[in-house]
């Protein structure tokens, strides 16, 4: 919105031309959100507080848990508005790119906002059923894999790129769009797996969506993909402004819910910060890339599996809890030591992920 308006001015003054440069705007859009955060935070939490809008705790997870019954939740809303208003704000919105991340998050948005009112409405943990929550998710997901491939335009649209191998895609054809539902409903779930402890799930998040707004300036950018050795596809470079707007409302969102949190996430938050993930990590080809640097986030989805699956066929348990956060919490791991463990360990997964557009 800015951006035209920008253009549009730049022909009375020529430095307005300068919000033409992505990085600019990548940075405009970081600092907008988090002001938005900032600002309208604390109103939000007041009436939260005031409307009694507070999270029910499972019965069965860690007696810690159990003294935040009560504590706001659906602060999702919160990174919602900021992402996307500074989105607008500061990303070309004739862009088709920015326009599919962004709608898909919000639609999964509204899948959690509905599992989150479901939850509060009844006064327990369960919220969506299992059938409808997966079957909105499936639903998002299929429109948006269906729109990607239709609209491909080069082979390096619905190419697999292997990390490390430079010369190496792997066409998909009519897996493409499997793979990309897969990613975008996988991730959505698996982030919200993780939002189990206080600002736990929200910095990896962050992390992760600005190691993405990097390689999609390397892939919107035919200079630095040639030298780098990634194809080369026009408009991606947009997600830099989106994956920057994330960076700035999930930091203002951590603001409020780092330990002992003021406000949830709720999967409102979680389902969406993980679809966007997802499908900013498939525009821009790097879903292996995706799994490493998102290592936290599967290593809380296979500790279920594998707890489900055991106790199903041995009737054992692996772990002492799933997710794996609350296994380390039972093992007397305080709440803080296990939440920054976790984000170092992102850290240092999202370095491993940023070091393979070098090393090809």
């Amino acid at each position: 919105m800015l951006v035209e308006l920008a253009e549009w001015l730049s022909q009375y003054y020529s430095g307005f031309s300068v919000f033409q440069y992505l990085t600019l705007r990548a940075i405009l859009g970081t600092l907008t959100a988090l002001t938005i955060a900032l600002w309208w935070g604390p109103w939000l939490i007041r009436h939260m507080v005031v409307r009694q809008i507070g999270q029910p705790i499972r019965d069965d997870g860690p007696e810690s848990h159990f003294s935040k019954a009560g504590t706001p939740t659906m602060g999702g809303m919160l990174i919602l508005v900021a992402v996307t208003v500074s989105t607008l704000l500061w990303a070309k919105l004739d862009n088709s790119y920015m326009w599919t991340v962004l709608l898909v998050t919000l639609a999964y948005g509204g899948i959690g906002f509905m599992d989150d009112y479901l939850k509060l409405k009844y006064g327990n943990s369960k919220g969506l059923s299992a059938k409808a929550k997966y079957g909105a998710q499936s639903l998002a997901a299929i429109c948006v894999a269906a729109y990607l491939y239709s609209s491909a335009t080069v082979p390096a649209q619905t190419e697999l790129l292997i990390p490390l191998l430079k010369d190496v895609t792997i066409p998909l054809g009519w897996l493409f769009p499997v793979l990309t539902y897969f990613v975008i409903v996988g991730t959505s779930n698996a982030v919200n797996l993780t939002d189990g402890l206080d600002g736990l799930a929200i910095m990896p998040s962050v992390m992760v969506a600005a190691a993405l707004g990097v390689f999609a300036y390397v892939v919107g950018h035919a200079g630095f993909a040639e030298y780098l050795g990634f194809p080369f596809i026009a408009g991606t470079g947009e997600l830099v402004v989106f994956g920057a707007a994330i960076v700035g409302a999930g930091l203002g969102f951590l603001w409020f819910n780092t330990y002992p949190a003021m406000i949830f996430m709720g999967d409102i938050g979680a389902l969406s910060l993980g679809a966007a993930l997802g499908t900013m990590a498939v525009i821009v080809r790097q879903e292996i890339v995706l799994v490493i640097m998102g290592g936290i986030f599967v290593l809380e989805t296979v500790s279920v599996i594998l707890q489900v699956a055991s106790f199903k066929l041995t009737g054992k348990r692996i772990f002492r809890m799933a997710p794996i956060h609350h296994h380390f919490e039972l093992k007397g791991w305080p709440e803080p030591r296990v939440i920054v463990r976790f984000w170092i360990i992102t850290l240092m997964l999202v370095l491993v992920g940023l070091a393979t557009l070098k090393l090809r």
